[in-house]
Formats: C-alpha cells, sequence, structure tokens
C-alpha cells in the first residue's frame, strides 16, 4: 500500500522530503552562533531538519520552510498530460513567491485537465458537470467551487484572482492530482487487473453481467 503524501511541516518527525521526495524521518535541530570565548548563542527562530534518507537539509524561519523554495507540493500525477504537467510544475516552482500566479495555472490545469477526459474545455462548470455524470465524486464539485473554479463567481482559467493565497493555491495542486486518479489512474489500474483474468472468466463475468 502506498504510503500517503504528507507535506513538509515544521517540527514534524518525518514527511515527504521537500528535496529528494521520500516519505522519510527528519531530524529537527536549531542553529547557533559563536559569541566568543567557547561561547555560543541560538540563533533565534531559525531551525533546520535533515532527511534521513537523502542527508540533505531544509531550512526553516519561524516556523515557514524557506528552503527548497518548492514546498509541501505533491509531484503531478504521470497520467496527465505531458503540457498539463509542464504548468503543474511551473505552478510548483512559484507557488510560495506568487500564489496567486500558481493558482492561476492551475485552473489552467483543470481546463487541460477536462479536455484530456474528453470534455469541449470551453466552460468548466458544464465540463466539471459532465465529469460528474462519467464518475468524478460530486464532492470534489464542491471542493472547486470552494476555491472558485466553477460556479457564477468562477475566475477564467489563466486569469490572476487577487483573493488567492498560498491555501487556495494547495488546495488546486491536491484536486489537480485527485481527479487525474478518480478518472484516470484507478480506472486504468482496475483495467489492468482486469486482464489478468483468464478468458473463462472473463466469460463467467459476462454472462452473470447478462442475466
Amino acid at each position: 500500500m502506498d504510503i500517503p503524501y504528507k507535506p513538509p511541516d515544521f517540527k514534524a518527525a518525518a514527511f515527504n522530503c521537500p528535496i529528494c521526495n521520500a516519505y522519510s524521518h527528519q531530524d529537527w535541530s536549531q542553529l547557533f552562533y559563536a559569541t566568543g570565548k567557547g561561547n555560543y548563542a541560538v540563533i533565534s527562530d531559525l531551525e533546520w531538519a535533515r532527511c534521513v534518507n537523502c542527508k540533505k537539509y531544509s531550512l526553516w524561519i519561524s516556523g515557514q520552510m524557506v528552503y527548497p523554495e518548492e514546498s509541501g507540493v505533491q509531484p503531478p500525477n504521470p497520467d496527465l498530460e505531458d503540457a498539463i504537467q509542464e504548468d503543474y510544475l511551473e505552478a510548483k516552482g512559484i507557488v510560495n513567491k506568487s500564489p496567486r500566479g500558481a493558482a492561476a495555472l492551475l485552473r489552467l490545469c483543470i481546463q487541460k485537465l477536462c479536455i484530456q477526459l474528453g470534455e469541449k474545455g470551453k466552460n468548466i462548470d458544464d465540463d466539471i458537470a459532465a465529469l460528474v455524470g462519467k464518475g468524478l465524486p460530486s464532492r470534489i464539485q464542491q471542493a472547486l467551487d470552494i476555491v472558485r473554479v466553477i460556479g457564477n463567481n468562477a475566475i477564467h482559467p489563466g486569469q490572476i484572482d487577487i483573493k488567492d493565497d498560498r491555501d487556495t493555491a494547495f488546495k488546486l495542486f491536491k484536486l489537480v492530482n485527485l481527479i487525474a486518479t478518480v478518472m484516470i489512474t484507478e480506472p486504468k489500474e482496475v483495467e489492468e487487473l482486469y486482464g489478468t483474468l483468464s478468458e473463462s472468466q472473463r466469460e463467467h463475468i459476462q454472462e452473470r453481467d447478462q442475466k
């Protein structure tokens, strides 16, 4: 069973390393400076976490990770088309500096993902409604409404919204991957499992379903 992605979190004993991306234990320590004559003092509000897996460090100031800059974002679902993954990764690279820019890119990702899933990509509200009819959980539709992707107050894909913040951008990262998982990855995995059945087993299933 895959371990759920856990973003970097201040003082957490373990999370997905922002450098190697592995879920790993983190050793925390404060930084000190020499005051002279063999004495040292703590640098206030500055700490680092050392990843046990890759042996590299993340740097935190006042509980916020400042290095590396990409903080707490899960990699894009590999079943996304390359163009969507490129936009996702661009958003990942700027989310701390420009959460509004990242959110605009992620809304564009959702529009492109609708096209990948066979929708028109012109009206996200209509596309998402159609996807719900195809099996997308209605709760995802509600979550998209919360971050103003669809509905009467939706922000057009690619536009900057001055109300967007880092929390909104992180929700959009999660939603892009979640839609891809539900609509692409999981059906593909089920199809692969079904393909391992023998011909007689598949015939039995077909006969059962026709009753």
